[in-house]
């Protein structure tokens, strides 16, 4: 006879932050796209697609792949910065209620539960999206691509969060809406809520929103 295993408890929520918390795609792909006009380089929707989920530099070399010429490093990296440039004058405007719906209601329910809940993301802006949104209170931390040496997929950004929360991974439950994310959660042995309209691979289930589920149906996961 088979004997069946109860799951581990989830006690911590850690949630990504573009696509999740807030939606920001749009001042991402402006600022990509006016730096590549910049450069007399093509960028269109398609090109976009490439940098959804990718560190800053990895979005780079996505871009890059359509240009007339070779980079320097060094060129590489003043790119990067006029990029996040626009980038930050695009999001100077995010307020509270830039929110996507029903997450700030999620986030308390979550919290009545005595759920732990953390923010990680690649971006080094995080930190202060997170305080223009209002949140900052609602997480007991928030590891940016700034904390970490490796972007998603690797494990790094949500083993240092569980580390920083005292959380043992398995307990873990993150809410992420780009594949690389998703693998990330899976190689640091999280369980993966996917948000979004595609599918994606290795999530326990997928919806359009966090706020879909109830608090009790996401800690049922």
């Amino acid at each position: 006879m088979r004997i069946r295993r109860e799951r581990e408890p989830i006690e911590a929520v850690i949630f990504d932050l573009d696509g999740v918390l807030v939606s920001t795609d749009e001042q991402h792909y402006r600022s990509w796209k006016r730096l590549a006009e910049e450069e007399g380089i093509h960028f269109d929707r398609r090109v976009n697609r490439r940098c959804l989920g990718a560190s800053r530099m990895e979005s780079l070399e996505a871009v890059l792949r359509n240009a007339p010429r070779r980079y320097s490093d060094a060129e590489k990296a003043e790119l990067a910065e006029r990029k996040n440039r626009y980038y930050l004058e695009l999001v100077e405007d995010l307020a509270p209620a830039d929110v996507l719906p029903g997450v700030r209601e999620l986030l308390c329910a979550l919290k009545r539960r005595a759920v732990r809940l953390a923010v990680a993301s690649g971006s080094r802006n995080a930190p202060s999206i997170v305080e223009r949104l209002g949140l900052r209170d609602a997480f007991e931390a928030c590891v940016s691509g700034m904390d970490i040496a490796h972007s998603k997929p690797h494990p790094e950004v949500f083993l240092r969060v569980a580390r920083r929360l005292g959380v043992p991974p398995k307990r873990c439950l993150v809410v992420e809406d780009a594949p690389s994310g998703v693998e990330a959660a899976r190689r640091a042995g999280m369980r993966v809520l996917g948000v979004g309209r595609r599918p994606l691979a290795g999530t326990s289930l997928m919806v359009r929103s966090p706020a879909d589920l109830s608090a009790d149906e996401m800690l049922g996961l």
